[in-house]
Order: structure tokens, then sequence, then C-alpha cells
């Protein structure tokens, strides 16, 4: 499918689910079958924050996800090393050059093996725009095994500037469609209160409003600030609105 036609369709997706997994087929065109995105809102000077609040999107293996995001391997990763500190794409020709090379520090000479070990071989990062400095957002694309990385590069040099394109558009139609986390994703009833707090509600009026007692918005509250790992109810709703899950419709 041409990029352009493709980039209409990604227009009209609703769900994320949808969307990615026309994402993995367009990309397996172009010879990439695994890809690895990611982005996190709360990033700070130091780290890339808490996982728990990564959205994480691939068709990895199981056993390849536990070893590099489930035991933290990620945060050594030297292309997420450059990603973090660059925007644009680049070649994994760079990682492989300094591995042979010996001048990977241990830890991530350890990623690196792991990748070898896991058929993790050839491939290029794109690492998306970042509007403020607690976001960043990136995707690895992982070539089939029977491709090395100088058959990469050649297909990025035909169709490097589509791929780009369409990797970007597809991360900033992710960031507007509703995401729920696996393990920390908001109840009904707790969506619904937070909405009535951002809409400037107090508790009295949101239990009016829902029919409920004070005791139990309360608690609707106290279990919405413990479900998202926050201290406050204000934080509750900042964050629930940026998972996009305040809003989110029931299927």
């Amino acid at each position: 499918m041409r990029s352009a036609e493709y980039l209409h369709r990604v227009m009209k997706f609703h769900t994320i689910e949808e969307l990615w997994h026309a994402h993995v087929v367009q990309m397996g065109r172009y010879g990439f079958d695994r890809l690895l995105y990611g982005y996190t809102l709360f990033k700070t000077p130091t780290s890339l924050g808490d996982p728990d609040d990564f959205v994480i999107l691939s068709n990895h293996s199981p056993e390849y996800l536990q070893g590099y995001m489930g035991e933290g391997l990620y945060s050594d990763a030297p292309m997420l090393k450059w990603a973090l500190e660059n925007e644009g794409a680049s070649s994994w020709r760079s990682a492989q050059e300094r591995a042979r090379a010996g001048l990977l520090d241990a830890k991530s000479q350890a990623v690196y093996d792991f990748n070898q070990s896991m058929g993790v071989l050839a491939g290029y990062t794109i690492s998306f725009n970042s509007p403020t400095q607690r976001f960043k957002g990136a995707i690895a694309l992982t070539a089939r095994p029977a491709l090395m990385q100088d058959d990469v590069e050649a297909i990025w040099q035909e169709h490097g500037q589509d791929i780009i394109l369409m990797n970007n558009v597809v991360h900033l139609k992710i960031l507007t469609l509703p995401y729920r986390a696996p393990k920390r994703g908001l109840t009904k009833r707790q969506r619904e209160v937070l909405q009535w707090v951002g809409d400037g509600k107090t508790t009295q009026d949101i239990a009016l409003l829902m029919g409920l007692t004070t005791a139990t918005i309360e608690k609707h509250l106290r279990l919405a600030r413990e479900t998202l790992s926050v201290e406050t109810t204000a934080q509750a709703v900042l964050k629930a609105a940026l998972h996009n899950q305040m809003y989110a419709i029931e299927s």
C-alpha cells in the first residue's frame, strides 16, 4: 500500500488496536516485521519515570518483551540512549560498530548481546519530536531475521522518508486515541467521578449528580488516586486526562 493511501486509512481509525494492527502490516511490507513503540509523559531529567506509566505497543514475542521491558534492559539499550538525546531517525549500524569495537559499557553490551540472541539484529529507530521535557516517544523497527543491516540501509535509501512520515503520523494519531494501561486502568465509575472533578464539581455536587453518597464518591476518588499512583485528586485528573482514560468509551 502506498504511503498516501495508508495515511488516509490511519486518519479513519478509532481504536489503538486497529491502528496498531494496520501499522504492523504496513511496516512489514518494508521488511520490518517486529515493532516496539512507546512513549511516556512523565520523563524526568534522570529517568523515563515509572515503567507502569509507559504506553507500550509491540508485536515482539512475550519472551523478548519480558527480558527487554520486564527485566529493565531497555534502560541501557544503546539506541534508546540515542533516542533520549535526539530526534529523527538513526540506523542501528552505529551501535553494531561500537559493539564490535568493544566501545559499549558492560550494561549496554549486555543489552546488545540479548538482542542478538533474540534475533533482533538489524533495523532503525525513530525518535519523535518532544513538545515538552517530560515527554518522549520513539519506535524501534526490527528487520526480518533474513535481512542484514546493509539490506536495511538499501530499503531506507529508497523508502526512508516515507517510513519516517508514516510513523510520525501514526504516533500523533495514537496520542489522540483512548488508551487504558493494562495494569492501572480506571473503572468506569472512577473515570466518571474524575470527569466531574475536572468540570469543577465538588464532592457534594458529584454525589447528587450520580445519585450516590459523598462517602462513596470519596471512595472512588481514593481508589482512583491509588490506581494512578498519585497523591492528590488534581494529579489524578491530570494523569487520567493525559492517558486518555477519563473520556474512554466503553466497548
